[in-house]
């Protein structure tokens, strides 16, 4: 039966994939995967273990016939960190091959993180919830493709004892409105370095394109290679990554048809519904190399987990080195007379635009460590911690138009035409102070601060105390922040052909407060933050106008955030809830719903004695709010007309299983379009998606 089942997925692998390469694309990130999270795939931590995982015996039948050992390769020869977890320490964990939140690919659809775009994986985007962003210094301010963009902080790597090779295929049944696909491969090439390569590309249509105008289909691309090397004592350590993006995004400026969803008649054929301008689109791309390098000085301590292989290197003193180039260009092509009015003005050329801004980044890091502990390694506890460093970041950016210009014969002619180019600096100057008064007490203070340059000016000062009290009790943690961050280039200094902006804001001050209560063995998440935020940044336009503009609102704004997570099991039932409750005093402003839940009931059974197998629905749901407007060829959401849609829960059916080293899906999303509405908006004039077949396999080998 189980060898059947894989003939049938490499049958449904190799028609599907077919269709993804015929049309180049990617998402920048693996599915499910949080930037903090250390373990590419999925929680195995209450999952049984699958056939196979415990036959690391030698094989007698093989070594009666072939006079030589058979080992069964598994996850377990697989070890996976971050550049977040070696900071302090050399920490590896188990890979993870389970089904938790396998079927939520699309980072439109996180669970704890959803978004709100203008329609489909690979368009742009931004979160629907508020989650301000806790950097400082340059920023060009262009954040609406930035889900699907692999950065170097996202990088897992790897401890292989055997090659590992994970295969993931994505895809709508019976078309190509979403498809992804993504290819990860590491291996060691000798027992303290490893190499490895990912590659994704993400082809989806989407709802509304017309068959045959590639302008309007996603084509993103992203491909990547990394080594992780460490000396035979563990004192140096090299992480290096080169990552390219490519992203192309389509800008309609959506369909024509603002009546969609009043009847299930409204149209014929969603594929030929005309749009606005059906041959624009931005694309982003992005090449970087990354280099961090690390030495350990002076006594080494060790801290065993107990088990073979899993020994933590706690170092006492260390220095480090960072080196990141990066070469970013975003552009914005169109192709179409602005016949509908997507535009607010064009000053350059009315049927022809080739925006362009050219940023090269160039980051040295430095930085030294010392770390004082008690003399016990059975359980670190009187550690105090001290990090100092300095950071130079230079920039080289330029902006360009197209421009129509006379050449030497007379003649007009439609060129580039650079209308900004500077270069500067910032240096940052960066503390960091803890202290482990024990195994259940933790004080960390971080401080980032910009004394000379550009961004002069900028800091952010974190706090953090962690107080644990054993498995039953849980922990607490405690934390504050205090935020200066300059505008971004696109508030301040812009010149585009539709858009041209000249402005001096001050610098936006965020001060937050937090609680958060986690206990993993009553699978409860509870955390409360308040937020001050002076001079918030935003765009908006006239009344009843496109115009959107860069605006500082010079009064306080309060937020009130509060989060529930909280997961339920009854004999092979599971019902996981999380729950947001957000409160502000200028909703007007802050687009963002009041109340926003996710619940998802499923029963786990194991099928034919081989699958390992999960079947449910899963309900998401945000109470109504002001929807922004989306800005053509400045990539900026913006509060423009005062509309609010109505909303109405989107339920999705899934069935998702283990078969040996495969996990696969099969899900019906927004199965209950219809029931109450016929679609929905998050965006002014954007529709979203409709009920639709969807289906995965991620494939694992190791050799």
């Amino acid at each position: 039966m189980a060898n059947r089942l894989k003939y049938l997925l490499i049958l449904l692998i190799c028609a599907a994939a077919h269709d993804v390469f015929a049309q180049v694309g990617g998402s920048n990130r693996f599915p499910g995967q949080n930037r903090n999270d250390p373990v590419y795939s999925r929680d195995t931590s209450r999952n049984a273990l699958r056939r196979g995982e415990s036959q690391n015996l030698d094989s007698v039948r093989m070594r009666e016939e072939n006079r030589k050992d058979s080992i069964v390769f598994t996850s377990k020869f697989i070890k996976v960190t971050s550049e977040r977890l070696l900071m302090d320490s050399i920490q590896l964990f188990p890979l993870d091959t389970g089904l938790v939140n396998f079927e939520n690919y699309s980072p439109l659809n996180q669970p704890r993180n959803p978004k709100i775009s203008l329609g489909y994986p690979g368009v742009s985007q931004r979160d629907l919830l508020f989650n301000p962003r806790k950097t400082i210094g340059f920023d060009e301010g262009m954040h609406a493709l930035d889900a699907y963009m692999v950065n170097p902080q996202d990088i897992n790597y790897f401890n292989a004892r055997a090659p590992y090779t994970l295969l993931s295929l994505y895809s709508s049944l019976g078309g190509s409105k979403e498809q992804l696909f993504k290819t990860l491969h590491t291996q060691n090439v000798k027992p303290n370095w490893n190499v490895g390569f990912l590659l994704n590309f993400n082809g989806s249509r989407g709802y509304y394109s017309t068959n045959g105008i590639l302008a309007q289909n996603v084509s993103d691309f992203t491909a990547g290679i990394f080594t992780w090397y460490h000396s035979v004592n563990k004192r140096y350590n090299l992480l290096a990554n080169v990552l390219f993006n490519n992203l192309k995004a389509p800008e309609t400026g959506s369909i024509l048809k603002d009546t969609i969803f009043n009847s299930r008649q409204s149209s014929f054929n969603k594929t030929g519904e005309p749009v606005r301008l059906p041959s624009s689109f931005t694309n982003w791309k992005s090449t970087g190399i990354y280099i961090k390098q690390f030495y350990y000085i002076g006594h080494i301590d060790s801290l065993n987990q107990g088990k073979a292989g899993n020994k933590n290197v706690l170092p006492t003193q260390r220095v480090a080195y960072t080196l990141y180039f990066n070469q970013r260009k975003y552009n914005y092509l169109q192709n179409d007379l602005d016949r509908y009015g997507v535009f607010p003005d064009y000053y350059f050329s009315a049927g022809r635009s080739r925006d362009s801004l050219n940023v090269m980044h160039l980051q040295n890091d430095f930085s030294y460590s010392f770390y004082l502990r008690g003399k016990s390694l059975k359980m670190v506890k009187n550690e105090l911690k001290l990090d100092v460093g300095l950071t130079q970041d230079f920039y080289k950016v330029s902006q360009f138009v197209a421009d129509t210009l006379i050449n030497e014969f007379g003649r007009k002619e439609i060129k580039p035409s650079r209308v900004q180019n500077e270069t500067f600096q910032n240096i940052t100057l960066k503390a960091r102070l803890g202290y482990k008064f024990s195994d259940r007490i933790n004080l960390d203070g971080n401080i980032n601060q910009i004394v000379q340059g550009r961004n002069f000016g900028d800091l952010l000062y974190d706090a953090k105390l962690t107080l644990s009290g054993g498995p039953k009790a849980g922990r607490i943690v405690l934390g504050a922040y205090l935020q200066s961050s300059s505008p971004g280039m696109v508030y301040t200094n812009w010149i585009s052909n539709h858009y041209i902006f000249n402005n001096n804001f001050s610098n936006q001050k965020t001060t937050n407060l937090s609680f958060n209560y986690l206990n993993d063995m009553l699978q409860v998440d509870l955390k409360a933050e308040y937020f001050l935020i002076n001079d918030y940044l935003y765009f908006a336009a006239q009344p009843g106008g496109i115009d959107a503009t860069p605006k500082q609102y010079g009064s306080a704004i309060n937020m009130l955030k509060l989060s529930v997570g909280k997961n339920l099991e009854w004999r092979r039932f599971h019902f996981d809830n999380y729950v947001v409750y957000q409160k502000t005093d200028n909703a007007n402003i802050l687009r963002t719903p009041e109340v926003y839940t996710f619940s998802s009931l499923y029963y786990g059974a194991t099928l034919f004695n081989v699958l390992n197998s999960q079947f449910g629905v899963s309900v998401r749901y945000n109470t109504p709010y002001l929807a922004p407007s989306y800005a053509v060829g400045l990539g900026q959401f913006y509060n423009g007309p005062d509309i609010t849609f109505t909303s109405y829960p989107i339920a999705t059916v899934f069935f998702k299983a283990t078969l040996d080293r495969t996990n696969l899906f099969i899900q019906y999303d927004y199965v209950n379009q219809g029931l109450f509405s016929n679609g929905f908006y998050t965006v002014n004039r954007y529709p979203q998606m409709d009920k639709m077949l969807k289906f995965g396999v991620a494939w694992t080998f190791y050799n």
